[in-house]
């Protein structure tokens, strides 16, 4: 069985990624499967749609549960628009509403680029 090189790139990209560039992938995961959301919702594939809602519903779960809350209202304000940016992929997902999507593309890619530029300013 041959090892898929795409595969073994991102298996290398994660495990030696730092915190910041974690996170910067986890958007981008996001991000990317909302976009093949709304492709198959387009193409009228539901099944295919309601998964990769589902993936970035979990990515954004994944963003909320880990953030440290003890630090202050930062981490406060960031739980409740990441609880926002969830329970609208919820929805996007029951109603399968490409509008919704793109709001949640929208706030997922601000949110991505605000981080950004705090990875590098950290570097």
């Amino acid at each position: 069985m041959s090892i898929n090189p795409y595969q073994a790139y991102k298996k290398t990209q994660v495990a030696t990624a730092s915190p910041g560039e974690l996170l910067l992938l986890l958007f981008d995961g996001a991000i990317r499967f909302a976009n093949q959301a709304k492709h198959f919702i387009e193409k009228k594939d539901l099944a295919a749609a309601h998964d990769k809602l589902c993936r970035a519903q979990d990515i954004v779960a994944e963003l909320m549960f880990s953030l440290d809350r003890d630090v202050g209202e930062i981490a406060d304000n960031l739980y409740q628009l990441y609880d926002y940016i969830f329970n609208r992929l919820v929805e996007a997902n029951v109603s399968k509403d490409i509008s919704i999507v793109d709001e949640c593309i929208h706030f997922l890619t601000d949110l991505r680029d605000t981080w950004r530029q705090v990875v590098d300013n950290v570097k």
